[in-house]
This record gives structure tokens, sequence and C-alpha cells, in this order.
């Protein structure tokens, strides 16, 4: 949490206006480190903070305040790794700049290079481009940076990743060696560390911590649920929220698009961003929202990188993130400018392990939540009804309705009336059946699940085998797992509902026809579910060792104590 205010700052009177008028609060960590430096001092600076803690403005606003107004060159360069990132950049240091009159270009591939060539010859102060875009118009010598005072290298690590270190080098080699360098990144590998030594001079390192990463402002909650409730456990906190405005974000290019697909066909305002969406589409959906012509945003993690999107209210990790760093990334787009935001996390009983991990390592408090139920929405819907219409009486109604109404009034009794009114207008949004039912998915659930096992004793399968098995592969400790019977060709064990749930899944993730499988077991104990056991074939055996065959995610080895192979039966 910020100790500074921005009037302590140093920041003029003019951009605090501009500041308060945008929203801003308090600043950020990053800007709290960056901004006085930048306005104080003449040293280059090293900035390391992750996206959605605020860079933007803790360059901008300095940027903003020591350019000067009607100069003829290209004062400020700001290099980003994608075009979507320049537009967002070009348009937030336009939003800081207030009054003055400063100029500022985005530049980037994808756009009409005519159009960016008469920009740039009318005259720029800040110019934001893409390596490979800002390259071409050097090489052309449309952009000129022998007058240039201020770089900036925004997402420094991204540009590497992507390939661009060569370009970057290349475009500061164009640059004035007394020029002030910015360089932000969310980590520092050893080519960004070089890029800094070669390049600039005497600076300083502005580090903002994991602590201070995850916002204080941001309430981290997560629910528990299978994966074929998440759809309807999204629906559930969308409609629990009065204004719920957020970005969900998803594994997937075709998680996304399902997810997507099923909101448009509940009647839900969305759209979808990945990897395939063209880039005039990617800015016509971003466009939207923004204006808020939508207010759910469906990403991938590539997708939403460069998204710089204020008031977000909700993050929802429809599939977990990766690693506690994409976590941070993610969350870090609500809660922003001193504002309190959201962030969800669904999780299947297979995944709190990882859950715990990232916790642990983004040095973070997710509190785990109960899913809010039917009759409580329904309820909540019914209370904002009665608001709206009230708050509309409030504000004064029109003669024509005042008259339709006493018309109608004449002819109906008021309650029948107004109920009928009621049922037309919200009779799908109060219905109940509109949602589906989730079962707990928690463990603290009640109860255990059989579970069919198709191995048995043919192939060498005993008890502890059966158990460390399990334990091993799932997670799940020996003295949940009980009841165990081990026939010839299959086993039947019981487990509580959670821990069946991550068994299940474990094995459907893993599934081979050679290999080993696990479902719910049949009410009749002594039947086998599925195939019938002759047609059932023993563990595969893979470079000495037996296995249960490559899944979809690979094979998955069997704990030492190998079982023996299956005698083919002679003709």
């Amino acid at each position: 949490m910020s100790n500074l205010s921005f009037e302590e700052l140093g920041l003029s009177p003019e951009t605090l206006k501009t500041i308060k008028a945008k929203g801003f609060e308090e600043p950020s960590p990053i800007q709290e480190k960056t901004i006085p430096i930048i306005l104080s001092g003449t040293d280059d600076i090293i900035g390391q903070a992750q996206t959605g803690t605020g860079k933007t403005a803790a360059f901008g606003l300095p940027l903003v305040e020591m350019l000067q107004e009607k100069s003829k060159h290209v004062q400020a360069l700001v290099l980003t790794p994608t075009r979507e990132l320049a537009i967002q950049v070009a348009e937030e240091i336009l939003s800081l700049k207030g009054r003055k009159k400063l100029t500022v270009l985005p530049v980037y591939g994808g756009q009409s290079i005519q159009l960016q060539l008469r920009g740039l010859k009318k005259g720029v102060d800040i110019v934001v481009g893409t390596p490979g875009r800002i390259l071409d118009h050097l090489n052309r010598k449309s952009l000129n940076l022998k007058h240039l005072t201020h770089l900036v290298l925004d997402e420094a690590d991204e540009m590497l990743n992507m390939g661009f270190l060569e370009d970057v080098q290349q475009i500061m080699d164009y640059t004035p060696a007394e020029k002030r360098t910015m360089l932000f990144s969310a980590t520092m590998p050893a080519p960004i560390l070089q890029i800094a030594k070669k390049y600039m001079n005497t600076f300083q390192t502005l580090k903002v911590t994991h602590g201070e990463l995850t916002s204080s402002r941001t309430e981290q909650i997560y629910f528990e649920v299978i994966e074929a409730n998440k759809f309807e456990a999204l629906c559930r906190i969308i409609d629990v929220e009065e204004e719920f405005y957020g970005v969900v974000f998803c594994r997937t290019k075709v998680d996304v698009d399902r997810v997507s697909n099923h909101l448009k066909d509940r009647g839900y305002p969305s759209d979808a961003l990945h990897g395939d969406i063209s880039q005039a589409l990617r800015e016509k959906i971003l466009t939207k929202f923004k204006n808020r012509r939508i207010s759910i945003l469906i990403a991938t993690d590539v997708a939403a990188r460069g998204i710089d999107v204020q008031d977000i209210t909700h993050v929802i990790n429809y599939s977990l993130p990766q690693d506690p760093e994409a976590y941070v990334h993610r969350i870090g787009r609500t809660g922003r400018a001193g504002k309190t935001g959201n962030a969800i996390t669904f999780v299947t009983p297979a995944e709190s392990r990882k859950l715990r991990f990232i916790q642990r390592v983004a040095k973070t408090d997710i509190r785990r939540e109960k899913l809010p139920k039917v009759k409580d929405i329904i309820k909540l819907k019914k209370d904002r009804i009665c608001t709206q219409l009230e708050t509309k009486i409030e504000a004064g109604l029109k003669p024509d309705y005042i008259k339709l109404a006493e018309d109608l009034l004449e002819r109906n009794q008021a309650s029948a009336l107004l109920a009928a009114m009621l049922q037309q207008t919200y009779r799908n949004e109060l219905d109940p059946k509109s949602y589906s039912d989730i079962a707990d998915a928690g463990p603290e659930k009640s109860g255990t699940t059989r579970l069919f096992v198709g191995f048995g004793k043919k192939s060498g399968l005993t008890n502890r085998k059966l158990v460390n098995i399990i334990k091993e592969k799932c997670g799940i400790p020996g003295e949940k797992i009980h009841d165990i019977q081990i026939r010839d060709n299959f086993a039947f064990i019981s487990l509580p509902f959670a821990d069946a749930e991550v068994v299940l899944e474990f094995f459907h993730k893993n599934k081979s026809r050679n290999g080993m499988y696990v479902t719910k077991a049949k009410k009749d104990r002594n039947a086998s579910p599925g195939r019938p056991d002759k047609k059932r074939s023993g563990a595969k055996r893979v470079d000495g060792k037996t296995s249960f065959g490559k899944g979809r995610r690979g094979k998955a080895e069997f704990p030492k104590g190998n079982f023996p192979k299956r005698r083919r039966k002679t003709k």
C-alpha cells in the first residue's frame, strides 16, 4: 500500500487536476518510487514491476511534466513489445497530458505506414511504437532521433522473449548518448542487464517486491468446483454483482471460444480475445470493452498482454494460471488507482495443491468461499428491480406513461397489473430454472464414492501396490483409501467424495486403451462396468517399466514393484 499521495511526488497542480479527473486516488508502489526520482534527478532508471502495476503512469506523468511544448523534434520514444500495448500506452499518455500541448503518435506494424509517415512529417513529441516498425522508419529516415531526450523500454523482458533484442539494440544506436533512459521489466534476465550496462548511464534500480505486487485493495477468493460446473459458477458470480466489468481468463483458445459462445447464448454482453483473432478485430473488441458496450472479456494470457483498462471490477481465473507470476499478472488488472477490485479463482479438487503453491510463492492470501445459491441470487435480483423502479419514480415519469397506466388501472387491479408487467419484463431473469445445480466439490462434503479400477490380481495388483499408486499419482493419503477389494481382473476402492474426484480426474487425463483406468463403480460390486474382463489388457511395458500408456498428458508410470506381463493365450 502506498505511503505517499500524488501531491507529495512533485507533480504540478495542472497534472494533479488531470490525475484527479481520471479517478486516481493514490500512487501505486512503482509510481511512488519512480516519479520523484525521474522529476528531481538525472539518473537513468530501471524499474522492475509486473504488468498491471501502473508503469505507464510511472513514466508517463514525468514525461508530460518535463517535455517542452511545440517542439519540432521527437523528444521521447517509448518502445513496447506489442501493437496493442503501443496503442494503449499512447492513449494513456494522451489522457495524462491534460491541457499541455504535446503530440503523441503510436507506430506499429499492421497499420498503414503512409498514415504514420504523414503523422511523423507533421511533427511529434512522443512516439510510442514496436521495435520492428520503429526500425523501418529509422531506415527510411522518416524518424529522426537526434534530438531525443528520453527513451523508455516498456516490458523489456517481453521484447526479449519475442526476439526483439537485436532490433532494440539497433534502435538504441540511433539515439544520442546524453539522453535519459528508463527501462521497465517484470524480470531481469542477463540480456536485459547487459543492455543496461552497455547503453545506460548512471542508473538507479527500483524494484517492486512480490508483497507489493498483489494489491492489498484486491479481494482474492476461490471457489472449489468440478470442471463441468465452472460455467454455471461463472454465471452465478456475474449475476450476483450489480455491475460486473471484468476479464475472464481461460487456458486455451478453445476454452475462450466455448465460454464466450455460451455467455452470448445466455444474453451476456461479452466477447473473446485469443491468438487467432485478427489485429483489426482485436482493436474493435478492445474498444467495445473500454467503452463498456460489452462488460465481459474472455481471454487467454497471451492475448491479454498489454490490456490496460481502468476500473475493471473483477478478474476471473476460469482456469488456474500456470504459475504464481501469471496469477500476479492477471489479478493486477483490477484494484488499481486506489480502488478496490475482486480476483476470483475456480479450482478443481485436483488443483488444490497448485493453488497452495501459488499462494505461498506470491505471498498472498486467497480465501475460500461458497458459491451463491440460486435463491439468494433471485432475491438480489428482485431487490435490484424494486430499487430501479423506485429510482425511476423519484426521477420523474413521462406524462404519456402516466396516462397509459391510469387507463390500465381503470380496467385492472393494481397488483395484478404490476405483476403482469414484472412477469413480462423479468420472466427469464427471475426464473430459478435458468440455473443448473452445482454439486459442492469441497473436502468438507460428507460421504464416500466407490471406484472401479481396471486392473486386478492377474496384473500383479495388490492392496499395497494400489494404495501406493493412488498416493504417488494423486497425492491422496493412504488412510483415506478403504474397503479395498482386489479381484482377478479388476478391483474396488472407496474414497471421500472430494478425493474420489481427484483420482477420477487424474486417470481421465492419463487414460489409455492398454493401460489402467478408474471410473465410478456400479452398485453391484461384483460386476465390471464397461468392457468385459477378457478384453481388458494389462499394463504396458515401456523401457522396462510398467506404465499406463500415453494419455493426453503423456505416460504415467507405476511405482516400483512392476506388475508381471500377462501371458498370451495359445490357440
